[in-house]
């Protein structure tokens, strides 16, 4: 599977806003969306008239890059989305947050999706009991997320954990910081999910293809 390799931030600065892709440096000055909130290139700063087209693919690709997602499996769990019933935005953004690698890093294990993927796919966690190293596993409601036992005196998740017991989640899970322990309470609403986009414009985009 193809993975970007470049520069994150350029990300942020081509989308127009945070997508928080470098943890904790993204709530600081060092932002580069705080010290230079313009396109990259050479052209990066003039004025674009954006077509329809244009809007909702950005849309598509501020939503991917947000979670971090190739194409290709970006558009297969939009593909979920749309065999479920209800709305199919608010299924699709209530997918990609089901995603293990997305719940440990709102549970505050990673600080930045990146990090909370490589954890998983170390096989750091686990999921009722079972050792689970696929970052696109969906946990359900009432699912237990834990940090194995033979991960848990390592640096990086004990510092996150520490770091993590003072922040607050969403209220669709639990986290206990001694235990390194968190539980999906119930699937997240629209209201619970904070992503940046418009969703129906995603919607829009795939729906034109």
């Amino acid at each position: 599977m193809s993975r970007y390799t470049g520069a994150v931030c350029r990300q942020c600065r081509a989308e127009g806003v945070k997508l928080f892709l470098k943890g904790d440096r993204c709530y600081t000055g060092k932002c580069a969306i705080s010290k230079n909130n313009v396109r990259p290139g050479q052209h990066g700063a003039k004025r674009v008239k954006t077509s329809e087209y244009g809007l909702r693919l950005r849309e598509k690709q501020k939503l991917r890059r947000f979670y971090g997602m190739g194409e290709a499996q970006f558009r297969r769990f939009f593909g979920i989305a749309v065999k479920m019933a209800g709305q199919t935005g608010h299924n699709f953004l209530q997918t990609l947050e089901r995603r293990l690698d997305n719940v440990i890093y709102r549970m505050g294990l990673g600080v930045s999706r990146s990090q909370a993927r490589q954890i998983v796919c170390h096989g750091h966690v686990s999921v009722n009991g079972r050792k689970v190293d696929v970052a696109s596993f969906l946990v359900k409601a009432g699912d237990v997320i834990l940090v194995r036992e033979g991960s848990r005196d390592l640096v990086l998740l004990k510092e996150n954990a520490e770091v993590a017991g003072s922040r607050a989640i969403p209220a669709w899970m639990t986290f206990n910081a001694d235990r390194m322990e968190g539980s999906v309470v119930a699937l997240p609403t629209r209201e619970q999910i904070d992503s940046p986009v418009n969703e129906q414009l995603v919607v829009e985009f795939y729906a034109a293809k």
